[in-house]
């Protein structure tokens, strides 16, 4: 390979290419991607998907999708659907069936017997806040358990036992002998398996024992004979312990590898905070799109194709950072400015009469669907003597370059006139209700004659045809801009504004065809998709992304 090709790739590309032009693994590629299924997947799991799917894939190889399920308390069926669902909405597919960590449980169980007759591991009878205060700390070694010293048979007699469930819960453990004054303290004695008399979302009653997360990961990467086996920076510290099992057992040797994390701004990162913001209420529910989650950002209309180029734009490192949200919303504008229809919505909206369009008439006027895309072709809309306009088209008194709607100032109709504002209307508290102007019939788009030039063009819906819906504005989550700089307390930093309900704007009536999952860009506004909660009779559209990025300027006033 080239030096300067090399230098294009990234650490685990390196990694792969060098295998295989070695001939380990005897030319294979198998990755695996091997969530909890304790939770709605978010934003970094995308990365580690798009990782491990897109390494396999690059190099001709085929990745796994195992569920790590050996946490019956915390794991439901509800859960490994969503996931699912999640890996092929963002376009990948795994190898054959998806797998399970209770697959292998009892494979498990005898790698855990094996190490027993190894002299390897023990039971330890004593509670886990015993076991916490002799492991020491990194400056000091630990203190070896009393039941350390337990026989061969003793251990094999009672690790049965567990299994046979004559013990309560946190009864009794089993754990690996190790060092107990290693300096890496995952290396003193880790637990292997606790008893958890909890039905399984798999396995029902069978289990009363399971086995810690250490010890049933990278068993079963072996199991699956896993080439690469790819994980965030925080399981480094863990991977003494990984090949410790793998060696002592002397299966298939799968290794391990890091990348750094996704740490995202203003963003809530961690599964347990946000199973806290649902329980609690803050959010509504896990695809409440103000969350990192990836069904959460497919509701509020982010694509695939956007979250991929996401996760390819950032790269893949070997040390943390953090990177800024802002990215995220460029990746998702970029491609909806691509694929989405342009459709006219007016969200705060103030009544125009043009006073010389005829009573009664209705045009059909041609507007453009995409200008991005040659081939979108066109729309009907409907244009009549009323229209609705955004109120902020308009001021009383127009500051310097002010190219829009003011007494005596000209303005073009988005694919349809110019018009000219002559007269206004307030109610008794000083507010403008309603614009008088006049069009110049020769101004239509498409066959103006009038030579008369304006540098404003604004959106509109006609009064008669407009559609009523609901729509809701979403902001960042969160106000700080590192979460992980907080500890529980990170609900007193939600942003009070991340959520903003507009209950009354007025859409073109193509609208009424709106289908969930289908994009559009609210011309001058921002793009939007309809919400999972809108009927025919209750459009409820949610925005996307806004056509720039406003939060820095606005936060830096």
């Amino acid at each position: 390979m080239a030096e300067e090709e090399k230098k294009s790739l990234n650490f685990l590309e390196q990694i792969v290419e060098e295998d295989l032009q070695s001939g380990k693994h005897g030319g294979r590629v198998l990755t695996r991607f091997p969530p909890e299924p304790n939770g709605y997947l978010h934003i970094g799991h995308a990365k580690s998907i798009c990782l491990n799917f897109g390494l396999a894939a690059k190099y001709g190889g085929q990745t796994n999708l195992r569920f790590d399920d050996t946490n019956p308390e915390k794991e439901e069926t509800e859960y490994v659907d969503s996931i699912k669902a999640d890996v092929r909405w963002l376009g990948f597919e795994w190898a054959g069936e998806e797998l399970y960590a209770s697959n292998y449980f009892e494979s498990l169980y005898q790698f855990a017997v094996t190490l027993i007759k190894k002299g390897l591991a023990y039971v330890d009878d004593q509670t886990s806040e015993q076991i916490a205060s002799q492991k020491g700390n990194p400056n000091f070694p630990g203190e070896d358990s009393p039941y350390r010293y337990r026989t061969v048979e003793e251990n094999l007699d009672l690790f049965s036992r567990m299994r046979a469930g004559e013990f309560g819960d946190g009864a009794k453990v089993l754990r690996a002998k190790i060092d107990m004054a290693h300096p890496n303290m995952h290396m003193r004695d880790p637990l292997m398996y606790r008893i958890k008399h909890a039905p399984h979302h798999r396995t029902g009653d069978t289990w009363c024992i399971y086995p810690m997360y250490d010890f049933a990961h990278g068993q079963s990467d072996s199991i699956e004979e896993i080439t690469h086996s790819v994980c965030t920076l925080e399981f480094d510290v863990h991977r003494p312990l990984y090949e410790w099992f793998i060696e002592k057992l002397g299966i298939y040797p799968s290794h391990q590898y890091e990348f750094a994390r996704l740490n995202l701004t203003h963003t809530v990162m961690s599964k347990r905070k946000l199973l806290q913001l649902v329980n609690e209420g803050v959010v509504d529910g896990w695809d409440d799109p103000r969350m990192p989650t990836i069904s959460a950002l497919r509701r509020r209309g982010f694509t695939p194709a956007s979250i991929r180029n996401f996760c390819e734009k950032i790269g893949v490192a070997k040390r943390d950072n953090l990177i800024d949200v802002g990215v995220l919303d460029y990746c998702v504008r970029e491609d909806l400015n691509k694929l989405a229809t342009r459709v006219m919505a007016v969200l705060d909206p103030l009544k125009v009469v043009i006073t010389n369009y005829p009573k009664g008439e209705v045009e059909e006027l041609q507007v453009e669907n995409n200008p991005e895309d040659v081939n979108s072709g066109s729309r009907a809309v409907p244009f009549s003597r009323e229209i609705y306009i955004e109120r902020d088209d308009f001021m009383e008194v127009p500051m310097k370059k002010f190219f829009r709607l003011g007494p005596g100032l000209m303005v073009r109709l988005k694919g349809a006139y110019i018009i000219k504002c002559d007269d206004f209307i307030k109610d008794e508290f000083g507010n403008i209700t309603e614009l008088h102007c006049s069009y110049i019939p020769e101004s239509r788009s498409g066959s103006d004659t009038s030579g008369i030039n304006v540098k404003g063009t604004i959106h509109w819906v006609s009064i008669q045809h407009a559609v009523k819906a609901e729509v809701r504005i979403y902001d960042r989550l969160l106000i700080l801009e590192d979460a992980s700089q907080v500890g529980d307390d990170f609900k007193k930093f939600i942003n009070p504004d991340s959520l903003t309900v507009l209950p009354e704007v007025f859409v073109e009536p193509s609208l009424k065809e709106a289908k969930v999952g289908t994009n559009y860009q609210f011309m001058r506004k921002g793009y939007f998709c309809l919400d999972l909660d809108a009927t025919e009779e209750h459009l409820v559209f949610n925005r996307t992304v806004g056509l720039k990025d406003t939060w820095v300027k606005e936060k830096s006033k």
